[in-house]
């Protein structure tokens, strides 16, 4: 099955690299921050049609177009374009985003880091690769050394989450942190030991459910701000190393 996620996600890129810095169309959905545009919605009907075709009778939820029910105990959590204001913009930072759940648990995900060319995947159980080259979070234990990043919701102006003050104080007790426009790429340089924690306040399951499997594969912990195992309905994320997992929960906590 992961091959078969690896193909729809590799035909979702190349319905978006055919569309990266066209004349394409724009709309938007809760305000002018929040876009959608005619790639996303083809790149999700390429992967939609694809499962169609090859597990008609699995479930589907995708951002776009929402949730289709099937009888079965597998559900595909699509995100077809992740950072799409990075790729309106022309800033080559987004991705496609599979996951496939059997019973309600993340059973392999890819995130496919489109510019790059860079397929990150993994299986439960069986480790996390990108490329095919097998991914180890960082060993770092300090967090005033530590290089995280983070992302901000559509409705900033309204503060949810307390994220403007969550962030201050982490850019106050780390070395850096980034903010890069697609959170399933921001949980795969965790898994890749490029970032040591990755943080954010409002996020839909189709942003995580593939990221997480990842950085969990790749030997690091994800969890919502309360230490809890994470809900992908439940909106919050923590995803470290491990290392200065504890150290983060202390800080988001003490907003």
């Amino acid at each position: 099955m992961l091959d078969k996620v690896i193909e729809a996600a590799q035909i979702a890129g190349e319905i978006i690299k055919e569309g990266y810095r066209k004349n394409i169309s724009i709309e938007y959905k809760t305000n002018l921050a929040n876009l959608v545009t005619e790639i996303d919605k083809k790149s999700e009907e390429a992967i939609i049609n694809f499962i169609s075709k090859e597990f008609p009778g699995h479930s589907v939820l995708a951002e776009e177009s929402g949730i289709k029910e099937r009888d079965s105990e597998y559900k595909w959590i699509i995100d077809p374009l992740d950072g799409t204001t990075n790729f309106a913009h022309g800033l080559p930072i987004f991705s496609v985003s599979i996951a496939v759940q059997r019973s309600d648990e993340v059973i392999c995900g890819v995130v496919y880091d489109v510019m790059r060319e860079a397929i990150y995947s993994a299986e439960k159980g069986g480790g996390a690769f990108c490329n095919g080259r097998k991914l180890k979070v960082s060993l770092n234990d300090d967090l005033r050394k530590s290089l995280l990043v983070t992302g901000f919701p559509y409705n900033i102006d309204e503060n949810p989450g307390h994220a403007i003050e969550r962030f201050v104080i982490f850019l106050k007790n780390s070395r850096a942190v980034r903010r890069l426009g697609s959170a399933a790429i921001d949980l795969c340089y965790v898994a890749e030991g490029i970032f040591d924690g990755f943080w954010e306040v409002s996020l839909n399951p189709w942003d995580m459910a593939a990221g997480k499997l990842i950085v969990e594969e790749a030997g690091g912990v994800v969890t919502n701000f309360n230490n809890e195992p994470l809900d992908l309905a439940g909106k919050q994320i923590l995803a470290t190393n491990g290392k200065i997992h504890d150290k983060m929960l202390k800080l988001l906590n003490s907003v």
